[in-house]
């Protein structure tokens, strides 16, 4: 089983809303799906006139655990491995965790 479409769905709608509309052009919150997690990315325009692909830099890794229905969040490291975030309790509620991201002062997502 692959992770819930209406959680997708839900985080998809939450990392469009996290950037307002007029700074859109500068950066976005993307997030890519699999069949067991759900990566959020911060995502910036060509740095350079020869290059046409935004950026994307992994923050988060959202895991769901089918056998257990639950949530766990992971951070990225500066070699761009993710390890389980130890201060976060896995919930099988997705909006705990936008809503835990949305509210940490943790500068390892969004420092």
């Amino acid at each position: 089983m692959a992770v819930p479409a209406s959680d997708t769905e839900r985080i998809a709608e939450w990392c469009d809303q996290r950037v307002p509309e007029h700074l859109k052009d500068r950066i976005r919150i993307e997030c890519d799906v699999t069949n067991r997690h759900v990566d959020i990315l911060e995502c910036h325009p060509p740095y350079s006139p020869h290059l046409t692909e935004w950026s994307r830099l992994p923050i988060a890794r959202l895991r769901y655990t089918t056998r257990t229905g639950l949530w766990s969040i992971y951070w990225r490291d500066r070699n761009l491995k993710f390890h389980a975030y130890p201060w976060f309790q896995p919930t099988a509620n997705v909006r705990e965790v936008l809503a835990f991201l949305e509210s940490t002062n943790d500068p390892i997502f969004w420092g």
